[in-house]
């Protein structure tokens, strides 16, 4: 029994110290400091004891290292992972920057693009003021030209008949001097009325021309003017936004007497602009128009090209 009673000391100390253990381990108790001395059992007790101890400390001393490998690998993988935010993080940088540089690109060369149509809007402007300059120019020369050669033949004319009438004076000299006093006066009074007549004609003819120059520079400024208050009119009912900036539309409108638009069609362009000059022309339902036969009647089918405008 006193036997028994031995070994079953050790068994339940060593059990009670494992136990003890385990409760540290999971609250965390730190093993580097020494354990306080415990009541010394009998001579067996305590080598069980110690024996125990050295396991015990040496499964602490395991798994402190599993924990400390624990630890560093997870360290590890936390490095690895802040790496990779990093150079994730960098990347994103990188890629802004690239965006921002293709952005600022693109911007400069909406820029450009627009700058050379301008550009060419300018020049084609230029070139068509002094196509017109010139035709205006060759107009002028041509009727001086006329007139000239209108005044040449009458001239001619003029001289053929007098040589005409020299030649028919010389044959019928004998009755001329009979009546010469009253043949010259009588021819004097005709030539002067033939050449009153001529200059009336010559003077009609010119002012007909000059009345009719005047016309046709009146109609064409009632038309550009006209043409400027339906694209005004147009562009009061035209619904922008910014993706409309340096594009523009032509479109083709049919108007009746009254301006009321009859047809429209879009007929090239950016498609967003078409689209909102489309809307706009159905929004006016009319467009102003001339009274006038002849300035209605170059305005009644007419191409416009349409181009946003901001403020």
């Amino acid at each position: 029994m006193a036997a028994k009673s031995d070994l079953t000391l050790p068994v339940v100390i060593s059990a009670g110290i494992h136990i003890g253990v385990i409760v540290i381990l999971i609250l965390g108790v730190d093993f580097s400091e020494k354990p306080k001395p415990l009541p010394q059992p009998s001579a067996p007790a305590v080598q069980a004891v110690v024996v125990d101890q050295k396991k015990v400390a040496e499964h602490v001393e395991k798994l402190k290292a599993e924990k400390r490998e624990a630890e560093r690998k997870e360290k590890a993988r936390q490095d690895e992972a802040d790496r990779r935010v990093r150079e994730a993080r960098k990347e994103r940088e990188r890629e802004q920057a690239q965006i921002k540089k293709l952005e600022q690109e693109r911007k400069q060369k909406e820029i450009e693009t627009k700058r050379a149509a301008d550009d060419a809007k300018a020049a084609q402007l230029k070139q068509k003021q002094e196509r017109e300059k010139a035709a205006k120019a060759e107009a002028e020369r041509k009727q001086k030209e006329k007139e000239r050669k209108a005044s040449e033949e009458a001239a001619k004319k003029a001289a053929e008949k007098r040589k005409a009438e020299e030649a028919a004076a010389k044959k019928a000299e004998a009755e001329r001097k009979r009546k010469a006093e009253a043949e010259r006066k009588r021819k004097a009074e005709e030539q002067a009325r033939r050449e009153q007549e001529q200059m009336m004609q010559e003077a009609l003819a010119a002012e007909q021309a000059a009345l009719s120059q005047t016309r046709n520079k009146q109609v064409m400024s009632e038309v550009q003017r006209y043409t400027s208050m339906i694209r005004a009119t147009i562009q009061r009912n035209l619904v922008v936004d910014e993706s409309m900036r340096g594009k523009s539309c032509r479109v083709f409108i049919r108007l009746a007497n009254d301006g009321f638009v009859t047809a429209s069609q879009t007929l090239d362009g950016d498609s967003v602009v078409c689209r909102a000059t489309k809307a706009a022309i159905n929004k006016a339902g009319r467009l102003p128009v001339s009274n006038e036969p002849d300035v209605y009647n170059k305005l009644k089918e007419i191409n416009l090209t349409v181009q946003p405008e901001f403020d």
